[in-house]
């Protein structure tokens, strides 16, 4: 088990075998628009460390996560009760799970999904690999859960962009905010943040770069 960390008000516990807290969850965390009394819903939650970034930047939110990891899943309810916050979490396929809860019933999705395609190219491990699912899955499964007008906030790879915009929009889902996360002002983007919005307007706002220091 890795030492507890503090996510503002909260305390995190993960174990050894689930996927590092790193920048790109943290940026995400601080990149989607979440609001007081919102009904979130993590896609791949793992230990829960996003529902509680989130959680300590809003009050009244109930906090919901999909997680197929039973491991990861179980601390990630350890974590929500720990914190006295309210909400479940699901273990399961996000596709299936997706299909199983409310549709429409949620007015923030938020997600930091596996990044690779098996077998093309760069690979980050069996827990950064697309499944069955893939992307165009994901986001099918968010453009269901979320509400019209609610948003859905991923964090994704820069190179994955095209394939990302044209998922979201065959899911019902208009790309609104874009951010990208670079190392420094001459490192090329690592990660990009987006937010889109469901039966939104066209119309994308393209933010300043977030630019991370290097430890």
């Amino acid at each position: 088990m890795r030492a507890p960390e503090r996510l503002g008000p909260y305390l995190y516990r993960q174990s050894d075998g689930c996927f590092p807290l790193g920048a790109d969850t943290l940026a995400l965390g601080a990149f989607a628009s979440v609001r007081r009394g919102d009904r979130v819903c993590d896609l791949g939650c793992g230990a829960g460390a996003l529902l509680l970034l989130l959680a300590g930047r809003a009050g009244g939110l109930t906090l919901a996560g999909v997680e197929q990891d039973p491991a990861a899943a179980a601390l990630a309810r350890r974590d929500r009760a720990d914190n006295g916050l309210a909400g479940e979490i699901r273990t399961g396929d996000v596709g299936a799970l997706s299909r199983a809860l409310p549709a429409g019933g949620f007015s923030l999705i938020v997600s930091n999904p596996p990044y690779f395609v098996p077998g093309r190219g760069a690979a980050g491990g069996p827990a950064r690999t697309e499944g069955a699912c893939g992307l165009e899955g994901w986001c099918a499964a968010a453009g269901r859960l979320v509400k019209n007008g609610g948003r859905f906030a991923l964090v994704h790879r820069p190179e994955r962009l095209a394939d990302l915009f044209a998922a979201l929009r065959g899911a019902g889902l208009e790309p609104k905010r874009l951010r990208l996360v670079q190392h420094g002002p001459d490192k090329p983007p690592s990660a990009a943040l987006v937010e889109a919005v469901r039966q939104g307007r066209p119309g994308l706002a393209v933010l300043p770069a977030l630019l991370l220091t290097e430890r």
